[in-house]
């Protein structure tokens, strides 16, 4: 599977492609004795960087999904984006914690300055652009289909009548809806893919696949990421099955800020630096994400 996603990346990048998604909460700390970022004195009032350095951490919106936000076997909270945002929040000179919220409400959470920012796998859109302080690209994404695999063959001859999830607000359910706008590489549309199938907004990508595995759905669209990270032989999700032969279209993760936050030239400089003295390839690799990498 992984061979086939990045055969698919492969081909998907050379297209130079642009745009791609409670209340617990997890704290973990990073150190502040890395790089420092600028004083807060020589920031403006009104700066995003300067609210958050003196609140001493970056508090992070998330929802749970492997291989970005989530609690493994041994109770720790990890992932490639934890990780990341740790690294990062370390060079800025910042703590972290992140919270759990609803995905549907993310622009809620950040304006109302609940979290300070959404670091978890959110693809780029130009309406997500629009309305955050949005950083540079990081990895690739696609949707992919999770199914029963024994059911998989039968579902993927007709999906009329067949039962679709997806989280709410997420780019999987935008594209159901048709509200993103397609690139060169989808022959067809999610919109037009599923336009005789009964749609079901739920309120996390896990809780999209725990629908698929009850019973209670017949079809996931979730992030590709999300797919290969959650549906292996060894997890809880054996019997599932993850299909790209339709990919819905390349996007792009990046993180989200309030709007015309300056924590972006901030975030995206930290991630270059991390980038050049190779942390972000060891993370990727440590989660399977190297052919995804935006590099």
């Amino acid at each position: 599977m992984k061979r086939l996603v990045s055969a698919f990346l492969a081909g998907a990048m050379a297209l130079s492609l642009a745009a791609c998604g409670g209340s617990a909460s997890t704290s973990t700390a990073a150190s502040s004795a890395a790089a420092s970022a600028a004083p807060a004195s020589s920031v403006a009032a009104d700066s995003d960087l300067a609210y958050i350095q003196s609140n001493g951490k970056m508090v992070i919106g998330y929802t749970v999904y492997e291989p970005m936000n989530y609690t493994d076997a041994d109770g720790n909270f990890t992932g490639f984006d934890t990780e990341l945002a740790t690294a990062v929040a370390e060079k800025l000179g910042l703590e972290v914690e992140f919270i759990e919220i609803n995905w549907d409400s993310k622009e809620i959470e950040l304006n109302s300055k609940n979290i300070d920012c959404l670091w978890n796998g959110m693809c780029i859109t130009p309406e997500r652009k629009e309305n955050m302080a949005v950083s540079d690209p990081y990895l690739y994404n696609t949707q992919a289909m999770v199914m029963k695999a024994d059911q998989a063959e039968s579902i993927l001859a007709d999906v009329s009548g067949k039962v679709v999830v997806a989280e709410a607000g997420s780019t999987g359910e935008q594209k159901l809806q048709g509200t993103i706008e397609d690139d060169e590489t989808v022959e067809v549309s999610a919109k037009e893919y599923f336009a005789n199938s009964t749609y079901i907004a739920v309120d996390s990508m896990a809780k999209a696949l725990m629908e698929v595995k009850a019973g209670t759905a017949d079809i996931a669209l979730v992030d590709s990421v999300c797919a290969l990270g959650m549906v292996r032989p060894e997890s809880d999700y054996a019997d599932l099955v993850v299909d790209l032969s339709n990919n819905f279209g390349l996007q792009e993760y990046g993180i989200a800020f309030r709007k015309g936050s300056d924590m972006v030239e901030a975030v995206n400089a930290a991630i270059a630096e991390l980038t050049e003295d190779g942390t972000v390839a060891e993370i990727a690799e440590r989660y399977g994400l190297t052919d995804s990498l935006i590099k």
